[in-house]
């Protein structure tokens, strides 16, 4: 028995160090923050492309037109 408990002992010893180590493992964390990060810009950016797409082929015309004139 007693040595049944000493093994149990050791098993939940190693389980609790691994744990402790995937919960300190922040390796990829920064990763995933700039993967979110960049893909709210691109949905910020589709957004805003949309909404401003009247506006923006005016000053591309306006553009167009100005170097034509040239």
């Amino acid at each position: 028995m007693g040595q049944m408990k000493e093994t149990m002992g050791k098993v939940l010893m190693g389980a609790r160090r691994r744990a402790r180590s995937l919960v300190r493992d922040t390796r990829g964390q920064g990763t995933t923050e700039y993967a979110i990060l960049v893909g709210v810009l691109v949905v910020i950016a589709i957004i805003a492309i949309t909404l401003f797409r009247p506006k923006i082929q005016e000053l591309w015309d306006a553009i167009a037109s100005g170097i034509n004139g040239l």
